[in-house]
């Protein structure tokens, strides 16, 4: 019996954990975050989820209703931001050099996706292809 009941506090636990992971209040993002998202998408906010390690956050997975996602990192640093449908990911979120870029060579094509990561920049175009760029935007490659 004793068994059985550990095993219910566990599993009624992590759900009573897991379920203060997600939030849809704007409020609970950092300031730059919040301002990144009001001043750059139209659409209303699906989910947030808080990524925590040891009880401390790491993260910000939002979710809008448009179906486009923008992770942040946990000062309100956008990381990725993908959008839903034919949409663009929003200019001010793409550098200049890359900006440039894919107008000069990729004539009438969206930028769909964009990540931060070490080296630079992924970017998602909407004919299909991916590019890397160097963190102050120099083309690296293309790739399928």
């Amino acid at each position: 019996m004793k068994k059985l009941s550990l095993i219910f506090a566990i599993f009624f636990g992590v759900l009573s954990v897991s379920a203060r992971n997600y939030t849809h209040d704007i409020n609970v993002l950092p300031e730059q975050a919040h301002a990144i998202i009001t001043e750059n998408f139209n659409s209303e906010i699906s989910h947030i989820k808080i990524g925590k390690e040891f009880g401390q956050i790491r993260a910000y997975d939002v979710v809008m209703t448009d179906g486009s996602k923008i992770s942040f990192d946990k000062h309100g640093n956008w990381k990725e931001v993908e959008v839903g449908g034919s949409k663009a990911v929003p200019a001010a979120l793409i550098p200049r050099p890359i900006k440039t870029f894919v107008k000069d060579n990729q004539n009438a094509v969206k930028v769909t996706g964009i990540e931060k990561n070490n080296y630079g920049y992924d970017v998602e175009l909407s004919n299909g292809m991916d590019a890397k760029f160097t963190e102050k935007g120099k083309f690296i490659s293309y790739n399928k």
